[in-house]
């Protein structure tokens, strides 16, 4: 029996799998159990920051396996502080709250957002504003804020005073806000949506009401964070700070980590006992991620991240003059979408069989999210594969 119908034997069918089995990886190459190669512009769906296999995260991961995996948060442990105080001094917000998951990092800032209502604005203020075609996760709350439908079927009743307006629409927004208004989460770069990014002026305007009305801003960056933009944060390119911030993805490189981090007068009503994660935060997820902040901190490689990035999107516009089945190309740094007007899984089944991971991302968009250590020659092959596919 082979493994593909082992798996279908024993594993739930929440994703539908194409017939592949991956074996091992090296930087921005994946290898099949019939030892047949990709180029994975995928990277687990924005994860593998640092590709796959990267010498230096392996040998951190090891160190720390050999010292100490798990301790309960009952308990400090050393990698949990530094990478807190990694993540505070780079994104020039104050406290962090560990998790695992880029889902439980939005359930955590929608709590944080409710309790801060209640204590700071009034019993009422309880209502949380969402953007459509946002996607924020799949538990309840998380998916209770996303704004599309089809990720919420069958799960009604949903979680209550969550309202979306549509994105990049500030008098859609301001018509929504009432007194009970205690929380406003969106993506700076819509993802799951189609790779919409936010208008600068739209951050602002939102930005400033949330200050005059006493509203936590909540941005979500759990696919535009952790370099992929070009900055740590995607807020960061636009010089609009949130009040509170997710992330994950790219957080571990791999492993699973996610968080938040907020500015002190909105952390401060989380008290003991208020939220917690058994695993959020372990020592050796936290050594991991450290490594990874390292690296992309360190000089010159957020301007390797920007560089390629443009020239990847400048590669794919280029293409529109050839095929005008592409509709428009956005996106920023090394997250970017290709509207299309044909099929988009046909596209990404024809990049698969010629050697190239692709994937969509809202009804017409195809997603390149490639690693961050991603090479112009590598850029170069996979524009040609995508180019042939169309």
């Amino acid at each position: 029996m082979d493994l593909i119908t082992r798996g279908n034997n024993v594993i739930m069918e929440t994703y539908k799998r194409f017939p592949m089995v991956f074996e091992k990886g090296q930087g921005c190459t994946l290898t099949d159990n019939n030892g047949k190669e990709y180029l994975d512009f995928v990277a687990g769906i924005a994860v593998n920051a640092l590709g796959h296999c990267h010498p230096g995260l392996m040998d951190a991961m090891k160190t720390q396996m050999e010292k100490l995996v798990h301790v309960s948060n009952l308990y400090w442990s050393e990698p949990g502080i530094e990478l807190a105080e990694i993540l505070t001094a780079e994104s020039g917000l104050d406290k962090v709250f560990f998790c695992n998951s880029g889902a439980e990092a939005c359930e955590a800032a929608l709590k944080l957002c409710r309790v801060y209502g209640k204590q700071k604005k009034s019993k009422e203020a309880v209502e949380i504003i969402a953007m459509e075609q946002s996607f924020h996760g799949r538990t309840y709350g998380a998916i209770s804020a996303t704004g599309q439908k089809k990720y919420q079927a069958n799960l009604e009743p949903l979680l209550p005073e969550i309202y979306h307006v549509p994105f990049n629409d500030i008098d859609a927004l301001k018509a929504q806000i009432s007194p009970k208004t205690c929380g406003i989460i969106l993506e700076p770069i819509q993802g799951e949506g189609g790779i919409y990014p936010a208008d600068l002026s739209y951050l602002q305007e939102v930005r400033k009401i949330c200050d005059e009305e006493n509203i936590v801003l909540i941005f979500d960056e759990v696919q535009t964070g952790i370099g992929r933009s070009g900055k740590l944060f995607a807020y960061q390119q636009y010089g609009v700070t949130p009040d509170v911030v997710t992330m994950a993805k790219g957080l571990g490189g791999g492993v699973p980590i996610g968080g938040i981090i907020a500015k002190n007068h909105v952390a401060e009503v989380f008290t003991p006992g208020t939220h917690a994660s058994t695993f959020g935060g372990n020592p050796f997820v936290c050594a991991t991620s450290k490594y990874v902040l390292e690296t992309l901190t360190a000089p010159g490689f957020f301007n390797s991240v920007e560089k390629n990035g443009a020239y990847l999107k400048s590669k794919l516009e280029a293409l529109k003059e050839d095929h005008p089945a592409i509709v428009e190309v956005r996106g920023l740094g090394l997250i970017i979408g290709v509207e299309v007007s044909t099929d988009l899984s046909t596209i990404v089944a024809k990049a698969m069989e010629k050697g190239l991971l692709l994937i969509g991302a809202g009804s017409n968009a195809i997603r390149f999210v490639p690693p961050l250590i991603v090479s112009k020659v590598e850029i170069d092959q996979a524009v040609q594969i995508f180019s042939e596919c169309l």
